[in-house]
């Protein structure tokens, strides 16, 4: 213990401990030390009794969140045409938005908008989709690495089966995703991650390419998996020789040298399950685009007693909030509806399963973050004014009712790495 590098926090600390356990420490200290957690105290130690404390009250101190899965284009969409199925959606909205980013001044205006936006929320972690333009997705990633954030950023790719303005050449995909990524590899906090879009906009040679790249610079992937019955079927279709949506990822060779993260999982075979655990995989759901689009509700609760990794995602623009805590109070809604309707395999997930999603397990992908044990980085949000004058709630209240009920505003300071961040 070093006092001289240490700072102190006081207020209600909550985290999750488990899937369905929180830690709460009511009326006590988080001991920071080099912007890691050094411990948690309800009396401080006679070494650290000189030290200052920043006190925030009655607010809940709580992990910051993780989106495992956001599109920073489709920022400026973000509750619009929200009347529209998914087809139509894209096709006339979103791919015409996603074209425009072959201009770096639009680019700049919306990825700071973004990046702003995304802090001010409480979100820390992120895994983010690009276009296919690599100046515009590089702007992004450099904008996230010089804020500190923790994420992996994507240049798009997407050869076939496309509009025309944004399909590319697979040779030109597989040369600017590999400069993308030559480019950026020594970044500490924000990093590339291969982004096909989805199997059907990519071509066999493209996928093969990608999986040849993810070798040689040890990246892993993101995109979305079995998000539509279409989608789960068009696949196999366009790759017959594939066991699953996920086996076409690993026939190409993208599955084992970096974090796989699978957008929406929502209709999995048990290939899909099987490979997606096999490679430490995460399933990440997306529940407001689940009821804007009517994709379908993933099965959390039954995919958690199958030992899946389970994370939450926004997916701006399907999703129209920005917010983590608002996916986690849905996903809860969600969960009571699958079961509702569909009981066999599937249970309601509680408060405690959302929290462990929107802190935790998401955290995990980006290293010790989620959570306020020792040695975990000090990335943190502070909760408050979610309380009634007339009736006095718990810590775990107050963080339901901020999950439900709750805006940004009720963000009142943040810590990244254990040094104060702008939420403004």
């Amino acid at each position: 213990m070093h006092p001289e590098n240490m700072h102190l926090f006081h207020g209600n600390i909550l985290y999750a401990r488990s899937r369905h356990e929180l830690a709460v420490y009511e009326n006590s200290y988080i001991a920071v030390e080099d912007g890691v957690v050094e411990g948690i105290y309800e009396t401080l130690p006679e070494p650290m009794l000189s030290l200052p404390v920043r006190d925030f009250g009655e607010g809940v101190i709580i992990p910051a969140f993780s989106d495992l899965h956001v599109h920073a284009p489709q920022y400026p969409q973000r509750g619009l045409a929200m009347d529209c199925l998914l087809y139509d959606w894209l096709n006339d909205y979103t791919f015409p938005l996603e074209a425009k980013y072959k201009d770096p001044e639009f680019a700049r205006a919306v990825y700071d908008a973004f990046t702003n936006d995304l802090v001010a929320n409480g979100t820390f972690h992120a895994c983010i989709f690009g276009t296919i333009h690599p100046e515009a997705t590089g702007y992004l990633l450099e904008t996230l690495e010089k804020k500190g954030l923790s994420a992996y950023v994507g240049k798009v790719n997407m050869d076939k089966a496309s509009p025309a303005y944004l399909c590319e050449k697979t040779a030109d995909s597989l040369q600017e995703t590999e400069a993308f990524l030559e480019k950026y590899a020594g970044n500490k906090t924000a990093r590339p991650l291969l982004t096909p879009r989805f199997a059907p906009t990519c071509s066999k040679e493209l996928l093969a390419g990608l999986g040849r790249l993810a070798a040689k610079y040890e990246v892993g992937v993101q995109t979305h998996i079995v998000e539509s019955k279409w989608e789960a079927s068009q696949a196999l279709l366009d790759f017959p020789d594939a066991s699953s949506d996920m086996g076409i990822y690993e026939k190409a060779g993208l599955l084992e040298h970096g974090p796989v993260v699978a957008a929406h999982f929502i209709f999995p075979t048990e290939e899909d399950i099987r490979l997606l655990k096999k490679y430490n995989g995460y399933a990440v759901q997306c529940p407001d685009a689940t009821v804007n689009v009517i994709a379908g509700i993933m099965r959390n609760s039954f995919l958690a007693t199958q030992g899946v990794r389970l994370a939450l995602g926004s997916d701006i623009a399907g999703g129209h909030s920005i917010g983590i805590y608002t996916q986690a109070a849905r996903a809860i809604q969600l969960s009571k509806l699958k079961w509702f309707y569909e009981p066999e395999g599937n249970n309601p997930i509680g408060f405690p399963e959302a929290f462990h999603m929107a802190t935790r397990q998401g955290g995990e992908l980006f290293g010790r973050v989620g959570a306020f044990e020792k040695g975990y980085r000090f990335d943190a949000l502070v909760i408050d004014g979610v309380e009634d004058s007339f009736l006095t709630l718990t810590p775990e209240q107050k963080i339901e009712r901020f999950f439900y009920a709750g805006t940004k505003d009720n963000i009142v300071a943040g810590y990244l790495g254990g040094e104060p961040v702008s939420l403004q």
